[in-house]
């Protein structure tokens, strides 16, 4: 079975008109072949920083950019080829096993020293990202190797958890964090959840996207309905059905 998907580029990425009110939204145009690079920055353009006082970096799912670059063996190898250049960080988003979030390397960095400034930990934090980051891209670290290799004591692990920079994975293992994400994960479950049943309610369980991307969107869907959309179709949790009136997506048959 083939791993691509259609590619769907919102035009709310680019500098195009605004839409009026009142107006449907248009079509995700069919972009180019474009790169994950690329991808990130036009999801990271969607990421609604002001809804976490900008105490986040932006936040793109690996489901999301399969969205951008349908083409599932090219975007693993690009992915792969980011982190081992150092240039995104990939972390684990805790309410689903494959649910692996992307952030630029420069981004988690800056926003983990702002959030430790002038806490206890901030020696520990400042350490952590001088020392491990660079040199390590895992997604999760052993505790032989925070000690032998890195040199940390238990008491400064403990402050990187408590920084959240680091999150509990199980005994002797921890997973790479960003600190504040556990809010990011809380309004993307309940708005992925709203947006599938904006879907389900729908007749014959299917939605234009042009309707879906015009509709007021729910109170519970705080990250912005092209950010879920994204998420969907690349999860494969929403079919694409292209018609001679515009893409339809449409729930799974189960």
């Amino acid at each position: 079975m083939s791993r691509k998907r259609p590619r769907l580029v919102p035009e709310t990425f680019g500098s195009k008109r605004q839409q009026r009110p009142g107006e449907a939204a248009e079509e995700f145009p069919k972009g180019e072949s474009g790169s994950v690079l690329r991808a990130l920055r036009e999801l990271g353009e969607l990421f609604p920083r002001r809804l976490f006082q900008d105490a986040l970096p932006p936040i793109a799912l690996k489901s999301q950019v399969y969205s951008l670059v349908p083409d599932r063996t090219v975007a693993d190898r690009q992915l792969r080829e980011l982190r081992e250049q150092g240039e995104i960080r990939v972390i684990q988003l805790g309410f689903d096993c494959d649910a692996q979030g992307i952030v630029f390397t420069e981004d988690f960095r800056t926003k983990a020293l702002e959030s430790c400034r002038g806490w206890p930990f901030e020696g520990t934090v400042q350490k952590f990202l001088a020392l491990v980051l660079p040199a390590c891209g895992d997604l999760s670290f052993q505790q032989d190797q925070m000690i032998q290799t890195f040199g940390f004591r238990d008491c400064e692990i403990t402050q990187l958890v408590n920084a959240g920079v680091l999150t509990v994975r199980d005994a002797g293992s921890w997973w790479l964090s960003v600190p504040g994400a556990g809010r990011f994960v809380k309004y993307f479950v309940k708005g992925r959840r709203a947006v599938l049943g904006m879907v389900r309610k729908s007749k014959y369980r299917e939605l234009s996207l042009s309707e879906l991307l015009g509709r007021q969107a729910p109170l519970s869907v705080r990250l912005g309905l092209p950010y879920h959309v994204h998420d969907l179709i690349g999860g494969q949790l929403l079919d694409i059905v292209r018609t001679t009136s515009g893409t339809l997506l449409r729930l799974p048959e189960t």
